[in-house]
């Protein structure tokens, strides 16, 4: 039997110590005995997503299916509370289930704590998916943060304090001052800055009072103990009585503790040299993360150079103005929430809001519109930068909308079908709505938005609300003048008819594209045309011409790179096969197109797949096996919100009836339960015949003795690059493929001369051969 595994949360590994806080520690504890819904409340800066994440950890093992963290900071629209509760979940909008209903449906058997963090700005649409939450799920806990309550039923708010303060007494022994809450955070993160700091007699009373002129606000502490690496701990202290000195008129009485982190980050941000403030502030434009080739596209300027952005931006994350993270190789950097409500202030307040904001929207808008020809061939690296940077996205999307800027909007939001087609497709379908309400684009724009919008709506197996677009596709294309359009919008119009129940349309349109595209060179309107006739040809019963259109497809797709078609191809092509019993076929056809599914993590594709490996293995005598895959295929298409694709219905059907037979109706049940407790990953392995990789889907990296490769000696990125000047590549042409500026690529070429001491490309590309020459090094 395969091993069930199941994934126990995605919490955080904590960077630094967790100090103090024993009280709310023990109080959520014993209310989450009882209470379904938390909400740890308090301003900004107190520290409240440390304490959450704390508490989450330390209790995911009482709940069978753990603790998960869902992160709405970034968020800024409400409609996309529940996308993000998915998002954490691993779930996927990739079908026809709302994304809130297909959120319920998955947790109403769970037993899991739910944390939203940050709730504050989304406050009534958080509210309201906590409570459909708790209604629809029993064995699931909601802790929640926020500056406010949540105020829905059953709510228990717990307050969090700042931390707890020393007395101030010159008379507190450093014994007991060692044990206070505020000091302990300030001196082991200024001895972390430092390295040299420690708490002594001489130094105990103003960091007694820095603590206490802070209001003991961990965000406020943690500022100021980084200065320590330049400043003493008395310099500190006396430099913040003269900014608080200002606003209380020379007193010592206590400012309200939300003025109190404001001016703390008021005496940081004035601390930091011009351009650093002005890096800072421009920050705030990025909704989500952002990386370096982010802020030099958007936030440079005559006072912020491009030469200097990465010094400037290094400064700033050692002053914690700016947290780093590594998401998926690639470093990333992102604003506190308070830090960013900080920044945006201080851009109105220099003027600059306007201009950034546009060259924010500019900078996205290009990205997306430069690479929209080669997306569908560089498919896997283009979804990877879609996924780093799906925040920043929609934050430009709704100031477009905003503005009613359509030209702009309709471009950014159909250069970006690929990620709605395979990550998020009633997602794209509102953003495609609410545009095109706006206004009409471009032309060729308003074509592409009909397109998608009816693509869309094909993917969700709602042939009536493809139509309207699909109808309006094909006007615009006429009207336009261009084959190449008219060519696809008649095939997709083909497969929405044949869905519809409406064979006599789907074939006449089916034709009329044949005519089109027949007489092209142009690869989707093939590709369109050869995968309506597989289509078509399954809902006619006419199997020659699905194998015929899907060897063809499967051709074409090898031969320009376009892996989203080559794995629909492979998939009509591996369900011939089956329904003709050619086992042996139908397993290579579908190997191939699930090994494509896992590359770029097409869920839909993946169950269907697991499905047809499924089928093969019953056929084949392998009933335990069969059992396992439908069971994960099963899970995978539920947590994708997809109905059975009605091709593989009957299939299925027949595979579960043989292997109920071999096995029986009770060891079936058992092992088919088996298969659906497996991890996605876990569940392709096992189709694949490949050993389990303890939760890596990335081998350890090969490395030879006495030979260095790229991946021991460059970064992640440096190593592709390194890889495409190997094969010839202009930087152009480099960054076009990995979706990066040719001035980014310029870059990386320097540094990887600079790490292997060469002077040439020439160098580099006869490393890469000597290192990989003979296929047994690292793969790049």
């Amino acid at each position: 039997m395969a091993r069930p595994t199941r994934r126990s949360g995605n919490l955080p590994a904590e960077a630094t110590s967790f100090i103090g806080r024993r009280r709310e520690l023990a109080e959520v504890r014993e209310k989450l005995g009882a209470a379904r819904l938390i909400s740890l409340v308090g301003p900004g800066g107190v520290g409240k997503t440390r304490l959450a994440v704390r508490i989450a950890a330390d209790l995911a093992r009482g709940f069978r299916d753990g603790a998960w963290l869902v992160e709405l900071a970034d968020v800024r629209d409400p409609a996309l509370v529940s996308n993000a509760a998915m998002a954490a979940l691993d779930l996927r909008d990739q079908a026809f289930t709302e994304p809130l209903v297909l959120l319920l449906s998955y947790l109403k058997d769970k037993e899991l704590l739910l944390l939203l963090d940050n709730c504050e700005h989304l406050l009534g649409s958080a509210a309201q998916v906590a409570a459909d939450v708790i209604k629809a799920a029993p064995g699931v806990r909601v802790l929640a943060t926020s500056r406010e309550p949540l105020a829905i039923a059953g709510e228990h708010v717990v307050p969090v304090p700042p931390l707890e303060l020393p007395t101030g007494s010159a008379a507190e022994s450093l014994a007991r001052l060692r044990q206070n809450e505020a000091v302990m955070l300030l001196t082991e993160r200024a001895a972390a800055a430092s390295g040299t700091f420690e708490l002594s007699g001489a130094n105990q009373i103003a960091v007694a009072e820095v603590c206490r002129r802070l209001d003991g606000l961990p965000l406020a502490i943690e500022l100021a103990a980084v200065r320590t690496r330049v400043l003493t701990v008395e310099q500190i202290r006396d430099r913040l009585n003269d900014r608080f000195g200002l606003l209380t008129g020379g007193g010592r009485a206590a400012l309200p503790r939300h003025q109190t982190l404001r001016t703390t980050i008021d005496w940081s941000y004035e601390l930091l040299a011009a351009a650093e403030r002005a890096l800072l502030r421009r920050l705030c434009v990025f909704s989500g993360r952002f990386t370096l080739e982010d802020v030099e596209a958007v936030c440079t300027a005559d006072d912020v150079p491009v030469a200097n952005a990465l010094d400037l931006l290094s400064s700033l994350v050692d002053k914690s103005l700016v947290m780093k993270e590594d998401v998926a190789g690639v470093a990333c950097h992102r604003l506190h929430e308070t830090m960013r409500e900080y920044s945006a202030l201080k851009l109105r307040e220099a003027g600059e809001e306007v201009v950034v904001g546009e060259r924010c929207t500019d900078y996205y808008w290009s990205r997306c519109q430069q690479a929209t020809a080669e997306a569908r061939y560089r498919l896997p690296d283009w979804l990877e930068w879609m996924d780093l940077e799906i925040d920043n996205i929609r934050a430009v999307l709704r100031h477009c909308l905003t503005r009613r800027d359509a030209r702009r909007g309709l471009d950014l939001v159909t250069s970006a079908g690929w990620y709605w087609i395979t990550r998020a497709t009633t997602e794209g379908v509102r953003w495609l709505d609410e545009l095109q309400a706006c206004g009409p684009g471009n032309p060729e724009g308003q074509f592409w938005a009909y397109y998608l919008r009816g693509f869309l709506a094909v993917l969700k197996a709602d042939p009536t609300g493809a139509r309207p677009p699909l109808q309006r596709a094909l006007a615009t294309a006429r009207e336009l003048g261009q084959p190449t359009l008219l060519a696809q919008a008649l095939s997709m119009a083909s497969i929405a008819e044949n869905m519809a129940g409406d064979p006599g349309s789907a074939r006449r349109l089916l034709d009329d594209s044949a005519v089109v595209a027949d007489h092209l060179d142009d690869f989707p309107a093939r590709i369109s045309l050869l995968q309506a006739r597989a289509l078509d040809g399954f809902f006619q019963g006419d199997i020659e011409t699905v194998k015929s259109a899907a060897a063809e497809g499967v051709r074409l797709g090898r031969e320009v790179g376009d892996l989203y078609s080559l794995e629909m191809m492979l998939l009509n092509a591996g369900g011939t096969a089956l329904i003709t019993g050619d086992l042996e076929q139908a397993k290579s056809f579908y190997t191939e197109a699930l090994r494509i599914a896992q590359r770029i993590d097409d869920r839909v594709a993946e169950y269907a797949l697991l499905d047809g490996l499924g089928c093969v293995a019953a056929g084949s005598g392998q009933a335990r096996l069969a059992a396992q895959l439908i069971g994960a295929a099963e899970t995978i298409r539920i947590q994708a919100g997809a109905s059975l694709i009605p091709i593989l219905a009957p299939l299925i059907a027949q595979a579960e009836t043989s292997a109920v037979a071999a096995l029986g109706q009770s060891k079936f049940d058992s092992e088919m339960d088996a298969g659906k407790r497996l991890g996605r990953d876990e569940a392709i392995w096992l189709a694949l015949g490949e050993p389990s990789r303890n939760g890596s889907s990335v081998p350890r990296p090969v490395v030879e003795e006495g030979r260095e490769t790229a991946g021991t000696l460059l970064g992640k990125r440096e190593a592709e690059v390194a890889r495409l000047v190997a094969e010839g590549l202009s930087n152009k042409r480099i960054g076009a493929r990995l979706f990066i500026s040719e001035r980014t690529v310029d870059s990386h070429v320097r540094n990887i001369l600079n790490k292997l001491g060469f002077n040439s490309r020439a160098q580099i590309a006869g490393w890469i051969a000597s290192s990989h020459g003979d296929g047994r090094g690292e793969k790049i």
